[in-house]
């Protein structure tokens, strides 16, 4: 009894483990990463979805203020056994797409503008952070395994 109750809450269950570069270039417009999977028990994963998203946060002390953007997602349907006790692992590629503000597509039209449209976002203090999110489904368990890693893209 007490065995199905842990397999349903993904205890001792499968695990997963985001495996991505440290630097992604902006111009790539992908970023490439492996998930690996663990589990202790025999299971199958149905589905695995994966995101990256930008936290933008501007403003300081009692001011500030953030926002979160989904930049690209994929999502893949099928059925991966996992063995007890080995490691599986999955390549993909997930495509991205910078979302610029209007001071960023006015400083990337001109060069003397992108000094100025720098130095506003430096005042302001607004800055950008890069996670990538991996969840996946298993079939069997009511909690779904996932990780998230910060990236840079420069």
């Amino acid at each position: 009894m007490f065995g199905k109750v842990k397999k349903w809450l993904g205890i001792e269950g499968v695990k997963l483990e985001l495996l991505l570069p440290e630097k992604v270039r902006e111009s790539d417009g992908i970023v490439k990463g492996k998930i690996l999977f663990y589990s202790m028990h025999s299971q199958t994963v149905t589905s695995i979805k994966v995101n990256i998203v930008e936290r933008y946060t501007r403003g300081r002390r009692s001011e500030k203020k953030s926002d979160e953007y989904q930049m690209g997602e994929i999502k893949l349907k099928r059925d991966i056994p996992i063995p007890a006790d080995e490691t599986v692992e999955i390549e993909f590629s997930l495509p991205f797409e910078m979302i610029k503000s209007d001071m960023d597509e006015l400083g990337d039209e001109n060069i003397l503008l992108g000094g100025l449209a720098k130095a506003a976002k430096m005042i302001q203090g607004a800055s950008s952070e890069f996670r990538v999110e991996a969840e996946a489904t298993v079939r069997g368990t009511a909690l779904n395994p996932f990780d998230k890693e910060t990236i840079e893209i420069v």
